[in-house]
């Protein structure tokens, strides 16, 4: 791969455009298509997702790229300095930019890095007259840190523009507030409930925690209703992520949602079942959700998906615990795309080479709005 350039490692950033502060009164009615963003996470690599002959993802590859464009030859530019992980490819889908990007110093295992620039969620929001719980992150509960990549730091960080979030992690700030408001239980299970309630609060980075908005509050009391405070009952893992998903499009309606998948992550402990199996459950979550947006007026014929990785892996089988990704290898670099939905060419592969910088300039065209400051152009081509 070419190398364009060399970034430092820190928080250096552009300027950032003064727009992100409009009143939403003067903002336009979103009449654009709603996009689901699938991170196809944890890091996958080509061979065990879009190559016939070893495909774990028969839904993705077989039945849904018919329906859009395939690019099998997406990359990560190699940048000196720059990592091939989860949070830095969360934040090159996010933001159409690569970084070098330092960590705020979190705990082991627990990077905790904040993009530079704005991303999609505040770019949209910042365009058009979105309520808070029509712009989502759906995250695994594995990865709070990940909660915090919706909106930039460089002087336009808002709560008024990021995503609403949806996870396990959420859910259970919102039983917690709740249990401890009601005052039903002894003393001795409120204390707990508030040393467990701090602790979660805890893990915030200063100044960002935010409370769900109304619509968000609500949904978490259903879904307490349902499955009750033990967590013993709901789904867990990235069939978790699916079920959020699915109850988030059926009762809130957001018009742009992204889902971190990331349980193939789970392979660096040396099982590599465990990373074929997460791949088949990401691959049931998204024909689940395809399956929903079908159904369902809102969203059937009015929704484009685009499915992209975070991070590829490494393919070399001599290693003693092979499918790492942070020794920043070529394989790492390799990833794939799928892009689907109206005004969207159908039934074709892409036969070039496509920058994973590109994922946030084409939604923004998508969608009708700029990523002023994406470094990626649009993939103009597999517009109709």
């Amino acid at each position: 791969m070419v190398s364009r350039r060399t970034f430092s490692t820190g928080l250096a950033a552009g300027a950032v455009s003064s727009a992100l502060a409009l009143p939403a009164a003067a903002k336009a009615p979103y009449r654009g298509p709603n996009v689901i963003l699938v991170r196809f996470g944890g890091g996958v690599r080509r061979a065990e997702t879009i190559k016939r002959s070893g495909t774990h993802a028969p839904f993705l590859l077989h039945r849904f790229a018919s329906r859009g464009v395939l690019i099998p030859d997406m990359r990560i530019e190699q940048l000196e300095g720059a990592a091939t992980s989860h949070a830095e490819g969360t934040i090159n889908i996010l933001t159409g930019r690569y970084l070098a990007y330092a960590d705020r110093g979190s705990s082991f295992l627990e990077d905790r890095l904040e993009p530079t620039h704005p991303t999609l969620f505040e770019y949209v929001r910042e365009a058009f007259a979105l309520e808070p719980h029509e712009a989502l992150l759906i995250n695994g509960e594995d990865r709070p840190q990940e909660e915090y990549l919706v909106a930039g730091a460089t002087g336009h960080r808002s709560l008024t523009l990021r995503a609403e979030m949806l996870s396990l992690h959420r859910f259970k700030l919102h039983k917690f507030a709740r249990i401890l408001a009601e005052r039903k239980l002894g003393e001795d299970e409120l204390l707990r409930a508030r040393q467990d309630y701090d602790d979660l609060l805890s893990r915030a980075p200063p100044g960002e925690r935010q409370e769900p908005s109304p619509a968000v509050a609500s949904f978490w009391d259903r879904w307490r209703e349902d499955f009750g405070d033990s967590g013993l009952v709901n789904p867990r893992g990235d069939a978790l992520l699916t079920e959020i998903a699915i109850r988030a499009m059926r009762e809130l309606r957001p018009r742009l949602m992204m889902i971190n998948y990331q349980d193939t992550d789970y392979v660096h402990w040396g099982n590599s079942s465990h990373y074929t199996r997460a791949i088949s459950i990401i691959d049931k979550g998204l024909e689940q959700i395809v399956a929903t947006a079908d159904a369902d007026d809102f969203y059937r014929g009015n929704t484009v998906f685009v499915v992209v990785p975070d991070c590829g892996r490494d393919a070399n089988s001599l290693m003693d615990i092979p499918f790492q990704h942070h020794f920043n290898t070529r394989s790492a670099h390799e990833i794939w795309a799928l892009i689907a939905g109206p005004g969207i060419v159908k039934a074709r592969v892409l036969d070039r080479t496509a920058d994973q910088s590109a994922i946030a300039a084409t939604i923004g065209a998508v969608m009708g709005f700029k990523a002023k400051q994406a470094e990626g152009t649009a993939l103009a081509e597999l517009l109709t």
